[in-house]
C-alpha cells in the first residue's frame, strides 16, 4: 500500500506507519526503570525521583492497591494536580489490571457525582484539598477508600520546612497546596508495602487503561474510553513525529494538566517512552515556570497559545533564555501567528500547531515541526492515521476537496467508546473505526487541514447556520476588542439568535450600537449578533479555553 500523498510534508525521516504497540503501557514504564534507572524522571519544585525510585514506589502503591481490593477490571479514581503521586498512582493502577479514571481536582461536588455514579470506582487516590468533595459525596456513591495525597511531601526538605513557618505569605502558598483531613488512608502508607510480586499478572495491550470524561457541550460529559493500545500508539505517533528528540536527554514542562488527554498522553507515556525528565506544575503560574527555566531549562514545551503568551511576556521583562525550547506544540484551541512569531523569536525553534480530541487518545493531526509547517492550519494526519472530510449531516458522503465538511479519523490511537454509553459510542464511532470529530474543516490541494468550527456549536438561526468563529473573529478585528465569545441563545418561536460577549482593550469605550454597525460592513446581517455585552473576563477552563456554554448559561440567567 503506497504512502498516502500527506507524506510527502513530513519531515524528514518521519514514518508513514509507526511500529504498532504489542504490549501494556505497564511493559513501557518497566522498560525505562530498567534502561534510565539512575536519570532523574519527574521534578517538582526542585526535587528529583529517578526512574528506578519512580518504579519502586509504583510496585509499592500497587501492592497497597491489591490489599485494599482493588482487582483487574476495577476503576481507580485519581482526583490529582500534576504532581510526582499521580505519576506513580496512574502506573500504580494499571500495574494491576485496573483502569484510571482522570478526574479535575477542581470539580465541583455535583460534577464529581454524575462522575462517580458512572464508573463506580470504590477506591480514589485524592489531593487532600478536593478530600471534602468526595466526603461530601451522598451515601449511594460505591466509594470506600480515600487515599490522601499531601502534596507538600514531594517538595524538597528545605521547601517543606519553609512552609510551615509562621509567616503570612508562606502561610498563604502552604493552605493552596494542602488541607488537613480526616478519614482517609495516607499515600505514604501505601508505599510502605512490600513491592508487588513480580509473579501478579499485566494487563493485555488492547485492555481498558483509563476513562476520561469529555467536556460535552450538549449533554452531560462522557467517559472517553482508552485502551493501553490507544494511549501507546498516540505516544509513539508523537515519537515519530518528533523524530529529532533524543532517548534520555528531553526535558518536558508539565504544564497542562495530566488529567486532561494530552497532557496525560504526553507527560505519561511519551515523556517515559523516550525517557526524558518532567518538570511537574500542580497549576500554571508564570513565576514558577520561569524560576524552573532558570535551573532546568525545558526542551519540550507542550501548552496552549495563553500559556505561551503569558510565558513570553514574563521571559522577555525578566531576560530569562528560552533558548533549550527545541520541540514546542500548541494544541485545544487556535494558534494566533502572532504568538508563534514571538515565541520563536525568543527560542529560535519551530512552534506548530496540533490538533486531536479525547476520544483520539488524543492527537490525530499535526504541523511538521519543520519549515513545511503551515500557520493557521491544524496541520497533516499524524503517522498511521487516515483522515476524510464528509458532509455532517450523511457522515457517509464524503465532499470534494476544498469544500467544508466534518472530519473523520481512523487510526491506532481511536478510543474504544463510552463508558456505558453504547448509544453515544454508535454516534460517534462508525463501521470501519472512523471517528466523527464534530468539527468542520476545509481541506487545501496539499492536504493540509484548517478548522472552521465545531458542528454542535453551530447557531442557527432564522434557518440559516452560524459560525461563532466567524463572527468572534470579526469583531476581535475591531481595535476596541481584546477577545470575544459568541453564542446562540434560544428564541420562544424556536431557532436562536446570536449574541455576543466581548473583553474591551485597555481604555476603550464600549458602544454596542457602533459595534454591530462595524459587523454589518464585514459579515451578512443575519450573522451579526442581535445583543452584544461588555464582560471583564471570559470563564476558562484549566487548559484557557474559554467556555462558551458557561457563557451562554450565564447570559439566558441574566434574562438576556
Amino acid at each position: 500500500m503506497s504512502a498516502p500523498e500527506w507524506t510527502k510534508y513530513y519531515q524528514p525521516g518521519v514514518p508513514a506507519e509507526i511500529e504498532l504497540p504489542t504490549e501494556s503501557l505497564v511493559s513501557l514504564i518497566e522498560t525505562a526503570v530498567r534502561e534510565a534507572g539512575s536519570k532523574p524522571a519527574t521534578e517538582f519544585f526542585g526535587r528529583r525521583t529517578s526512574y528506578a525510585e519512580l518504579g519502586d514506589q509504583i510496585n509499592r502503591a500497587a501492592e497497597g492497591l491489591r490489599r485494599l481490593g482493588v482487582r483487574a477490571g476495577d476503576r481507580v479514581a485519581l482526583v490529582l494536580p500534576n504532581c510526582p503521586q499521580h505519576v506513580v498512582a496512574f502506573y500504580a493502577v494499571l500495574r494491576l489490571g485496573a483502569v484510571v479514571v482522570e478526574h479535575n481536582p477542581l470539580y465541583t461536588v455535583p460534577e464529581l457525582r454524575h462522575m462517580f455514579e458512572d464508573h463506580s470506582a470504590r477506591v480514589a487516590i485524592v489531593w487532600d484539598a478536593a478530600v471534602a468533595k468526595l466526603q461530601h459525596q451522598p451515601r449511594d456513591i460505591p466509594l470506600e477508600h480515600i487515599i490522601s495525597v499531601n502534596l507538600l511531601r514531594a517538595m524538597p526538605k528545605v521547601m517543606n520546612f519553609a512552609l510551615h513557618l509562621p509567616v503570612p505569605s508562606l502561610r498563604a502558598n502552604k493552605a493552596k497546596l494542602t488541607k488537613r483531613v480526616r478519614g482517609t488512608i495516607t499515600w505514604e502508607s501505601l508505599l510502605e508495602n512490600q513491592p508487588v510480586n513480580d509473579a501478579h499478572p499485566r494487563p493485555g495491550v488492547h485492555d481498558l487503561a483509563a476513562i476520561l470524561y469529555t467536556s460535552g457541550t450538549t449533554s452531560a460529559p462522557k467517559g472517553a474510553m482508552l485502551t493501553h493500545y490507544s494511549i501507546f500508539a498516540n505516544a509513539r505517533q508523537s515519537e515519530a513525529w518528533m523524530i529529532e528528540t533524543e532517548k534520555g536527554k528531553e526535558v518536558f514542562y508539565a504544564i497542562l494538566p495530566m488529567f486532561h488527554a494530552l497532557g496525560m498522553m504526553v507527560f505519561l507515556a511519551f515523556c517515559p517512552l523516550i525517557q526524558g525528565h518532567s518538570v511537574l506544575f500542580p497549576a500554571f503560574e508564570v513565576d514558577l515556570v520561569m524560576n524552573a527555566v532558570k535551573k532546568t531549562p525545558p526542551t519540550v514545551f507542550i501548552a496552549v497559545p495563553p500559556i505561551y503568551d503569558r510565558t513570553a511576556e514574563r521571559a522577555i521583562e525578566t531576560g530569562t533564555s528560552l533558548l533549550a525550547a527545541k520541540f514546542c506544540l500548541s494544541g485545544a484551541m487556535s494558534l494566533p501567528p502572532a504568538t508563534a512569531e514571538r515565541w520563536e523569536g525568543l527560542t529560535g525553534g519551530l512552534l506548530i500547531e496540533g490538533y486531536g480530541m479525547t476520544e483520539g487518545s488524543p492527537i490525530l493531526v499535526g504541523n511538521p515541526v519543520y519549515p513545511t509547517r503551515r500557520i493557521g492550519t491544524i496541520g497533516i494526519p499524524f503517522p498511521s492515521t487516515l483522515i476524510k472530510v464528509v458532509d455532517p449531516d450523511n457522515p457517509t458522503q464524503e465532499v470534494p476537496k476544498g469544500e467544508r465538511g466534518e472530519l473523520l479519523a481512523k487510526g491506532p490511537q481511536i478510543f474504544a467508546g463510552y463508558w456505558n454509553n453504547p448509544a453515544e459510542t454508535e454516534r460517534t464511532l462508525l463501521p470501519g473505526g472512523w471517528l466523527r470529530t464534530g468539527d468542520l474543516v476545509e481541506v487545501d490541494e496539499d492536504d493540509y487541514i484548517t478548522v472552521v468550527d465545531r458542528v454542535k456549536e453551530l447557531i442557527i438561526t432564522g434557518g440559516f447556520n452560524v459560525s461563532p468563529s466567524e463572527v468572534e473573529a470579526t469583531l476581535r478585528s475591531h481595535p476596541d476588542i481584546k477577545d470575544a465569545a459568541v453564542v446562540g441563545l434560544p428564541l420562544a418561536s424556536g431557532g436562536e439568535r446570536v449574541v455576543a460577549a466581548v473583553v474591551l482593550n485597555d481604555s476603550a469605550v464600549f458602544d454596542e450600537d457602533a459595534l454591530r454597525l462595524y459587523c454589518r460592513k464585514l459579515i451578512t446581517p443575519y450573522k451579526v449578533p442581535r445583543m452584544i455585552v461588555a464582560v471583564d473576563e471570559f470563564p476558562m477552563s484549566m487548559l484557557g479555553k474559554v467556555l462558551r456554554k458557561e457563557i451562554r448559561e450565564q447570559l439566558i440567567r441574566a434574562g438576556n
